[in-house]
């Protein structure tokens, strides 16, 4: 590596990212001198193989200089999410350098002979599992990158991977662009009756901050679900839910500006046609090639069964809000804006509970304190605050995981919405638990939330439903973090099939309904009182309202994504429309405006990884409630059941199969009769 590494602090790779001296311009000198560095590296490496490789002369050197590689371009890709702007130009840039050499290596064929040579080797056999599994998946995951495609089929498959990193980044972008194009100055209190204090608090100081007068509302998350779930106002939240659902599309308020139409079109072109080269049917089929469901008719079946199981339960569920909107709020016909308002009523005068009155009692440092204690109880670690270690936003937090008073991973937490961060809530690898020649490389997480600011005179109050979320991505972080395996790629998240990839997350989850530990994470703001009996009563007993209806909502999804990557030849905006109308005739119970365009701001899919995926968050939830439902028969912090998911879960990262991590932790193979009685549906 050249010397310019003493003024381009990405070439540096320390264990934490250099967040107090990067800037926008070291980007992209930095990973194309990583890039060529690892290049280098794999010539040196596949000069070994005619002596019969071995892991520490090719793998070991290579994982190396690959980890170089990502420890620069992770902090590149991260700042793109939470700080957009001047970032965005620079990681794409960087993005096309890194899937041109990401492609280039899993169709290198002399690559591709080493791991069939190391497989073969008279010493597999005695090697660590993880490396043996890393062997195997790099054979399967070459397969899938085109290594065995000749010449233009080859040159093809490159140029689409290429093609499909910038499509998937300028679909982010048209969404963050489309959110961040619309808000709503109002400047007559009247008009905001029924939004909670909180809310009205954060849109007085987004006013403010572009020095408006008034309330300024917008559609990111926090401010959305306050309008649509409290506003009295129903032309208020007509024209607040018509900008949401048109987001990057050509209707709506900012029609044609964003549209993702023929983004979403050219993507699922590409991906059909990345599967034909691979002599595959559709994109389900290559996607499937590494998740736990054996066949997509096997994906299929789950989905239309719990569908079939849910659905008489959520017509009922609706039924019973459309007779009550009639009934109590004057309104014949709920439309698709009144839908989050009438339930909140109904379930105000149900169970007289609702998120606003749980708020005082989930100060954001109190459930992030009893969050700690929790996985404290569980798996023997504690979090402890650094700030000595730099941060890219005052917001964000650095912290040590510590077992035994040693440090054994780090986690940055990142917990407010802000204007050009990303919406939504998840968690990304920083650094991965990796054997080095210097010694063991300690896991660091990033873990990303979308909850409102503190105001000048409260902490940020949590929703219960944002507790879950941050139990959610937490529970992400464990399972990078608490890893025990060495070899990068399946240490941690990595190599761990998609669709078990939310089961730790969903797991943790549960701890939030259960009163031992609400206890922990409760106390009101400005008293410390602890959640009141009776309202704790009253949430436990709504924990189930409408959970038909949101089951539902979530096959939607399922289906229309997975339906969607199983057409041989992808789909153009008419027929992408069509697909999801057709789904939601026949699972769907809520109404739909027909300017609804759902599709062309559903990131999962088009940006995210969730392609012929989205069903893994239905299949984890059968995995984390069964995987629950132990505690529930041993105690929900019984110590010898906690260090069982530690050990067999948690510690193993992808280097044994998800179906048999389960099967030895709970003993048997997964059943969904947990899942069906923890979500209330007989």
């Amino acid at each position: 590596m050249s010397d310019s590494s003493s003024v381009n602090p990405l070439l540096t790779a320390p264990l934490l990212p250099p967040f107090d001296t990067i800037q926008p311009q070291h980007a992209e000198p930095a990973i194309k001198e990583l890039i060529a560095n690892c290049r280098e590296q794999l010539q040196s490496c596949l000069k070994h193989r005619e002596d019969g490789p071995s892991w520490n002369e090719t793998m070991a050197p290579l994982e190396e200089a690959q980890d170089l590689l990502s420890k620069a371009f992770s902090p590149v890709s991260h700042l793109n999410s939470v700080l957009s702007g001047d970032w965005r130009a620079p990681y794409e840039a960087c993005l096309a350098q890194v899937t041109e050499y990401w492609t280039e290596l899993g169709q290198n064929p002399e690559l591709f002979a080493v791991y069939r040579a190391l497989a073969k080797s008279e010493e597999f056999a005695g090697w660590p599992q993880a490396r043996k599994q890393a062997v195997r998946h790099g054979l399967r995951d070459m397969h899938l990158g085109g290594v065995a495609l000749e010449g233009e089929k080859r040159a093809r498959y490159a140029t689409i991977s290429k093609r499909l990193a910038e499509l998937k980044s300028q679909f982010a972008n048209n969404v963050l662009d489309a959110t961040n194009a619309w808000s709503l100055t109002v400047t007559d209190e009247a008009e905001l009756a029924g939004i909670p204090e909180s809310a009205l608090a954060a849109a007085r100081a987004a006013a403010e901050s572009k020095g408006e007068q008034g309330w300024r509302l917008t559609l990111d998350g926090p401010c959305f679900l306050a309008v649509m779930t409290h506003a009295e106002s129903r032309e208020l939240r007509h024209k607040m839910h018509y900008a949401f659902i048109t987001r990057a599309s050509s209707v709506g308020p900012n029609a044609g500006e964003f549209d993702n139409a023929n983004v979403m079109a050219e993507i699922l072109s590409l991906r059909a046609e990345q599967a034909h080269l691979l002599g595959m049917k559709h994109y389900a089929e290559r996607s499937l090639a590494s998740k736990m469901a054996g066949s997509p008719e096997e994906v299929e079946t789950f989905l239309w069964d719990l569908a079939k199981r849910a659905k008489p339960a959520a017509v009922k569920e609706f039924a019973e809000l459309q007779a009550f909107a009639a009934d109590e709020l004057g309104l014949d016909k709920l439309q698709p804006w009144d839908v989050a308002w009438a339930a909140e009523k109904l379930k105000q005068s149900r169970y007289a509970v609702s998120q606003e009155d749980l708020r005082p009692y989930f100060p954001y440092p109190k459930v992030l304190s009893g969050l700690f204690a929790v996985a404290e109880k569980l798996f023997g670690v504690v979090a402890e605050r650094d700030d000595s270690v730099a941060s890219y936003h005052k917001d964000v937090h650095f912290y040590w995981l510590k077992r035994g008073g040693e440090p054994i991973a780090g986690f940055y937490l990142d917990p407010y919405a802000r204007e050009k961060k990303r919406g939504g809530a998840w968690m990304d690898d920083a650094r991965v638990r990796r054997q080095t020649v210097a010694g063991l490389q300690l896991p660091v997480a990033y873990l990303v939330c979308n909850f409102s600011s503190p105001s000048k005179d409260k902490p940020a109050l949590l929703t219960h439903y944002e507790v879950t979320t941050l139990f959610h991505e937490f529970g992400h972080g464990l399972h990078h973090m608490l890893t025990q395996v060495d070899v990068a790629a399946v240490s941690g998240i990595n190599g761990v099939a998609w669709d078990a990839v939310e089961l730790p997350s969903q797991f943790l989850e549960n701890w939030c309904w259960e009163p031992e530990a609400l206890a922990m994470i409760s106390g009101h703001f400005e008293t410390g009182e602890p959640l009141p009996q009776a309202l704790l009563d009253k949430m436990l007993a709504a924990k189930n309202f409408q959970s038909a209806m949101f089951t539902v909502r979530q096959l939607e999804f399922a289906l229309f994504d997975f339906l969607l990557h199983s057409r041989p030849e992808g789909a153009n905006a008419d027929e992408i429309q069509r697909l999801i109308n057709d789904v939601r005739a026949r699972v769907s119970v809520v109404p739909v405006s027909p300017d609804n365009r759902f599709q062309n701001s559903f990131s999962h899919i088009f940006a995210g990884g969730y392609a012929a995926g989205y069903y893994s968050y239905k299949w984890a939830e059968v995995l984390s409630a069964d995987a629950f439902s132990l505690f529930e028969e041993t105690g929900i912090f019984d110590p010898a059941t906690g260090n069982r998911f530690l050990t067999t879960v948690l510690e193993q990262g992808g280097s044994r199969d998800a179906q048999d991590l389960f099967t030895e932790f709970r003993g048997r193979a997964p059943t969904i009769d947990a899942l069906l009685r923890h979500s209330g549906i007989e």
